[in-house]
Parts: structure tokens; C-alpha cells; sequence
């Protein structure tokens, strides 16, 4: 079993949704992000070179959703998945997107995917 680097509730305000109003309005959306790897290299020479750099992801991430205007959560999820993977090395990613308070009487909607 590997290790787990996650990054939980990150927020970002964003363009997301089919609706006129919200292809006008900037939406919160709420990131959840895991990557399995093996900690032991990493924590044996306690060098940033052996692990995930997390903080360089996120700012990624951060720019990549802020700059974006998808109509749908799916396709926001993937193209996060697809930055993670390609550009930051992540041999695989469960990821959570979801938006807060979209539906009445449900505090978050979202989905999760396994890339």
C-alpha cells in the first residue's frame, strides 16, 4: 500500500455552470486532491526533490480553474486530473470538485473521480 499526499478543501472562484447568470458570476468551487506515492525516499533524505510538491501543484491548479469557464463540473474534474498528471508528474490522482451550495437544501455537490 503507498502513502497518500491530499490536499483537502481547496477553494477557487471560478466561472461553472449552464445557466446565463452563472457564465456571467464568478462560482466557489471546493477541490479535494490525493496522490499515492511512496513517502519513505522523501523522508529518509527529508529533501522537496524526493516528495510531491503539493504547493507548486496547487498554485497550478489555483491558475488553471481561475482561468477556465467550463458548463460542467465533469469536465472541470478532468482537466484538473489531466494538469496534475502531465505537467506535475503524478502517477495518478483521486480528485473531489465540488459546488458549494449549488442545490437548495444540500450543503455541496460534486463528484469524485479516480485518474
Amino acid at each position: 500500500m503507498k502513502d497518500i499526499i491530499y490536499i483537502k478543501d481547496l477553494r477557487v472562484k471560478t466561472i461553472i455552470g449552464i445557466f446565463d447568470w452563472e457564465r456571467k458570476t464568478k462560482q466557489e468551487v471546493s477541490i479535494d486532491m490525493e496522490f499515492p506515492f511512496d513517502c519513505k525516499k522523501a523522508a529518509k533524505k527529508d529533501s522537496i526533490e524526493d516528495t510531491i510538491d503539493y504547493k507548486t501543484i496547487c498554485k497550478g491548479v489555483i491558475k488553471f480553474v481561475e482561468e477556465s469557464s467550463f458548463q460542467l463540473q465533469e469536465s472541470l474534474a478532468e482537466g484538473i486530473a489531466s494538469l496534475v498528471k502531465d505537467t506535475y508528474g503524478v502517477e495518478s490522482i483521486k480528485l473531489r470538485v465540488s459546488k458549494p451550495g449549488a442545490l437548495r437544501g444540500a450543503k455541496d455537490v460534486g463528484l469524485i473521480i479516480h485518474r
